[in-house]
């Protein structure tokens, strides 16, 4: 059985904004409307649009966050993407074959890694690379993830990608060393990052042609989460997802979630809050929801090795593997060598991590050049090494690939191992 889908509203509106200076906060700056929307606009699915919010209750507003009033999310409406089953942001792992492989699974809605806005206006390669993994429409709803302290920059970021997907992000959770080091993601917390986070949010919302969102980790202390979320509430975001846990760069995956925040903040808000994180299985998945009423849930790292999770299933791994291997095909230049062997791997790893032929297995793995090596990897060296009766595979090679399995008798994979993906030390994706 899979969650219900759930549908939500939200307003937002447009209006030119004023550009952020750290120095002196905001300030009139001439030829900004090329960035920020002017005109009154409907997101794709809206009924109607009402009159653009005055420019003066606009400056108004931005300029006293703490006390932002819904005036500015009161121009259109437009139904939210399904959040009921969502497949997390994860650095190098949210690449499209990925993102299609989960949606065929039942996941509901995805997102793109976290995007460095700078790169995204600085390197036309980099910017091409991540639209190429958009523009085909095949991967929809989707939500593009962006990080980033300059205003200005996060939205003529957003503006890049606005007609490639159903909603923008902003990262205030990524945990790693080089968020501390350029002063974003988790690190904007602290409450005096809190105006230039609803800066950004409100920002977004004016300018972007789709849906706002931030994706959060506890403050500290995490009592004041719940505040900071209202006031992003205020700024124009139309949803929250929480990581129920406290920024730690070194070992952010200690300890579980404390889940009650997350239920807090579903109290505390009028827009949907998703749950991210202590899901280890479909069961996790429906306890969660129980426990904090969230509107959906958020997975990262078990998607990794059970991308049917969503479906209640476990899937055998050379199978799954090689459906991930034909969406690469069907989408080439969407995902590099590396990002695919490492999917692999962890599709692998996720019910075979113990077995004695799993780091050899690793390590051709990592040899291995192009899709089609580890395509004969996974149906002639893995099915041998599984036994022959591992999984029926529709190709030309089976018929030997079998008769060179004959004789050989070895332990299947078996049922997936609940803590495989917790204690055979993952070189697991950072969740951004």
């Amino acid at each position: 059985m899979c969650a219900s889908s759930i549908n939500h509203s939200a307003s937002h509106s447009s209006s030119t904004l004023d550009v952020w200076h750290e120095d002196t906060g905001y300030e009139d700056s001439t030829g900004y409307e090329d960035t920020i929307l002017s005109a009154p606009y409907a997101w794709p699915g809206a009924d109607k649009a009402a009159e653009a919010v005055p420019q003066q209750d606009v400056r108004r507003l931005i300029e006293t966050p703490p006390k932002r009033a819904s005036l500015l999310r009161t121009n259109t409406m437009a139904a939210l993407p399904d959040l009921s089953r969502v497949a997390a942001p994860m650095v190098n792992q949210s690449d499209l074959p990925f993102r299609l492989l989960v949606r065929k699974h039942n996941a509901s809605l995805t997102y793109t890694q976290m995007l460095d806005p700078e790169r995204i206006l600085s390197s036309q390669d980099y910017l091409e690379f991540h639209q190429r993994g958009l523009g085909e429409g095949t991967d929809r709803p989707v939500v593009v993830q962006l990080c980033g302290n300059d205003p200005k920059l996060v939205v003529e970021a957003a503006r890049k990608f606005q007609g490639y997907c159903d909603g923008i992000d902003l990262n205030l959770g990524c945990p790693q060393e080089a968020a501390r080091d350029g002063h974003y993601g988790a690190y904007l917390l602290g409450q005096k990052d809190w105006p230039l986070n609803e800066t950004m949010i409100s920002a977004l919302s004016h300018s972007v042609t789709v849906p706002v969102s931030a994706k959060l980790r506890l403050c500290q202390p995490a009592t004041k989460t719940l505040e900071l979320a209202q006031r992003l509430e205020r700024a124009g975001a139309s949803w929250i997802t929480l990581h129920a846990r406290t920024v730690s760069a070194r070992r952010r995956r200690q300890g579980a979630a404390d889940l009650t925040y997350v239920r807090t903040l579903k109290e505390g808000l009028q827009i949907p809050v998703l749950n991210n994180g202590n899901v280890r299985t479909w069961e996790d998945v429906e306890a969660n929801m129980e426990l904090t009423g969230a509107d959906g849930v958020m997975v990262g790292e078990t998607l990794l090795g059970n991308p049917c999770l969503f479906e209640n299933e476990i899937p055998d791994p050379v199978r799954i593997s090689l459906e991930y291997l034909d969406m690469c095909r069907e989408h080439p230049d969407t995902a590099t060598l590396q990002t695919i062997q490492t999917h692999v791997r962890h599709f692998v790893e996720f019910q075979c991590g113990r077995r004695p032929w799993f780091h050899k297995f690793r390590s051709t793995l990592s040899q291995c050049k192009d899709v089609d090596e580890i395509d004969k990897l996974l149906r002639r060296r893995v099915q041998r090494w599984r036994g022959a009766t591992a999984v029926s595979l529709d190709d030309d090679d089976t018929d030997s690939n079998l008769e060179d399995c004959r004789g050989h008798r070895s332990a299947d994979c078996g049922e997936a191992d609940p803590v495989a993906i917790e204690n055979l030390g993952l070189d697991l994706p950072v969740l951004s």
